[in-house]
Order: C-alpha cells, then structure tokens, then sequence
C-alpha cells in the first residue's frame, strides 16, 4: 500500500512496528489484529479510513512481524499487553483513541475499555467475547465452546505447536488461516505475506505465548457485571466462526452500558475479510 508509512516506536520496554495512514489532523482510530495476524489484515479497513479522513494507527503487536518478541511467557500477560496499547497511545501524542480490535487484539481491547476506560472513545469488536468467557460459558452450560477451544490447552505443550504450525502455515491445503475461513477469504498474496511475517525468527513462539499467558492468568479472573462497561461498544461477529459460539456475542454485549450488536450468517471467524465492505461500513458509522 503506497498510501501507508512504517514507524518504529518505543513503548513498554519493547520496540513496535507501526503502520500509519490518513492526515495527521485526524481523528484516530487505532487498530488491534489477532492470531496469527499482523497489521496487513486490516488493509481494506485502513484505505477506507484514511479516505474518510481519520488518522489510522495499526500496530504489529508484541510478538508479532517486525515488533520485538519478549521470551518469557509472562510477557504476554494481558496487563502487560494492555499497556503496550496505552504506551501506542502515548507515543502517538493522544489521550483517547477510537478503536477496532479482532482476535486476540479484541481480547486486549475489552480488557482495556474494561480497566482503564479512558483512553477509549468507541470500540468496535470484532469476533471475540470478553476474555473471560471460559468461566460464564460454563455457567451457562455452553459446554460445546469448551470442546471449541480444545486449541487453546494443546497450546500450552512446549516445542510441538510451533513445529505443527510452522509445517501447516506452508502448506496451502493446511494453513491456519485457511482451514478456519472460505476458501476465497485470502488471496495467494495474502497467504505469501503471512508467511514470511511467521517466518521471522521466534515469530511462532511468540505468538502461541498469547495463549500460554491467558490460560494461567485469565482462568481466574472474573467475569463482569452486566453494564459495568461504559465505552460505547459494537461487536461485529460471524457466526461460522469455527472455534467461538455465537452466543458469546450475546452475553459480552450484555456487559455493556451501550451496545450493539451485528451478526453475519454467511462470515467466519475473518468477518471483515469476508464481508468487507459491510463493516466498513459499520465503522465508518458508529466512530461518526
């Protein structure tokens, strides 16, 4: 993308990488990808965005492409995370951002709209409940999200998930990111980005430390009340994501003072590779 600029800024102790689009006078809207995403899988939003005159700030998160990849697993505590986005904020020169979050970047965004409110105008959720869903859903009897995040326990074991993914993510047929979207949700060049952004060193481990941090730190937080979440907040969600109930999406908007809630039959877990121009459009609305 020609329209884009590279930045390497300092925060939290690490080093990111950061692309930025739009006039420098806009208002900004910082995005958060997930796993195993990268700034890139927010392309088509980022175009629209500057266009529309907003100031777009997409982040490698930590762990992830060109931003630096911390060993520890304790690292990759979500605090810890959430402070790598206050200290983006920071380093950007603003005091409240609007924001879009999927995946794993959605997970450190409730966590952030939840503890540390404002430096958040509006949020936009796309695809993920409130981090500590493991613990209503069995409230609520959703035994069958438990069975879905069997992915997340076999990523605890040591070595073997790196080298599984690492086989996987070179093989078309087997590749992470197309065994959990349509077949025509990412293009051959998009596959080829993504590769080479897991192929840097550590980039796997790094990534999978997300997930070793959540399940020692997060299984015992607890869930919040319903409306004690003040930012105004949209989630967007497709329902044949494969590894997250729909009804996740229910009870997480629930916890919200002011919510809004947009389902998409025909998208997966990559909603907004698969219905593009929809939540464009929804962004362009509710950041207005």
């Amino acid at each position: 993308m020609k329209e884009v600029q590279h930045h390497y800024v300092t925060g939290n102790g690490i080093n990111f990488h950061v692309v930025t689009a739009g006039p420098e006078d806009g208002r900004p809207v910082m995005l958060l990808h997930g796993f195993p995403d990268f700034w890139y899988g927010w392309n088509a939003q980022i175009a629209v965005l500057a266009e529309a005159g907003y100031r777009v700030i997409a982040p490698d998160l930590r762990g992830y492409n060109l931003t630096d990849k911390p060993k520890m697993v304790s690292d990759y505590k979500i605090d810890v995370l959430m402070e790598d986005v206050i200290a983006l904020i920071n380093a950007f020169g603003y005091d409240q951002v609007l924001l879009a979050a999927h995946d794993w970047g959605a997970a450190v965004a409730w966590w952030l709209v939840k503890h540390r409110p404002e430096y958040v105008e509006r949020v936009v959720i796309l695809n993920v409940p409130y981090p500590t869903f493991a613990k209503v859903a069995l409230q609520r009897g959703l035994f069958i999200q438990l069975l879905k995040s069997w992915y997340i326990y076999f990523f605890q074991i040591p070595w073997l998930p790196e080298f599984l993914l690492r086989w996987s993510g070179r093989s078309m047929r087997r590749n992470p990111l197309v065994v959990s979207s349509h077949k025509d949700t990412f293009s051959a060049d998009d596959l080829a980005r993504y590769q080479a952004a897991w192929e840097k060193p550590g980039a796997w481990t790094a990534m999978l430390n997300w997930y070793r941090a959540a399940l020692r730190t997060l299984a015992l937080s607890d869930y919040p009340a319903e409306g004690s979440i003040l930012v105004p907040t949209l989630i967007l969600w497709g329902e044949q994501d494969i590894a997250l109930d729909k009804r996740l999406a229910e009870l997480s908007a629930k916890l919200c003072a002011s919510s809004e809630l947009v389902m998409y039959p025909e998208a997966t877990h990559w909603v907004h590779h698969d219905v593009t121009e929809k939540v464009n459009q929804e962004l362009l609305r509710f950041f207005r």
